[in-house]
């Protein structure tokens, strides 16, 4: 037999409103949701990249971590996509995208 404890507050662990506010940071930068926990964000040269890295790093919650991806427009058309269970056609990109996840 198992148990399940519950906490008599409401509101959000720190980790989880550090992770939330994390989020809608990424948001306020102009990234997009891709998927669960993977963020993307058009740039249109490496200093931009950087320019965003350091921006995701200083919004970085304590404990938190995140991986930079880059990838071409080429790479990106590649990528093979499926909604419920149907393949989605690639989606054809500017110049460069990076992921954050």
């Amino acid at each position: 037999m198992g148990a399940t404890p519950k906490t008599d507050h409401p509101w959000p662990s720190p980790e989880r409103a550090a992770a939330t506010q994390f989020r809608l940071s990424l948001l306020d930068m102009g990234f997009s949701r891709a998927q669960l926990s993977v963020y993307m964000r058009f740039c249109t040269s490496h200093a931009q990249v950087q320019t965003y890295c350091q921006r995701v790093e200083a919004a970085l919650p304590k404990g938190g971590q995140v991986n930079v991806l880059q990838l071409t427009d080429k790479q990106y058309e590649r990528i093979i996509s499926f909604q419920g269970r149907r393949k989605e056609a690639a989606k054809k990109t500017p110049d460069q995208f990076d992921l954050f996840g």
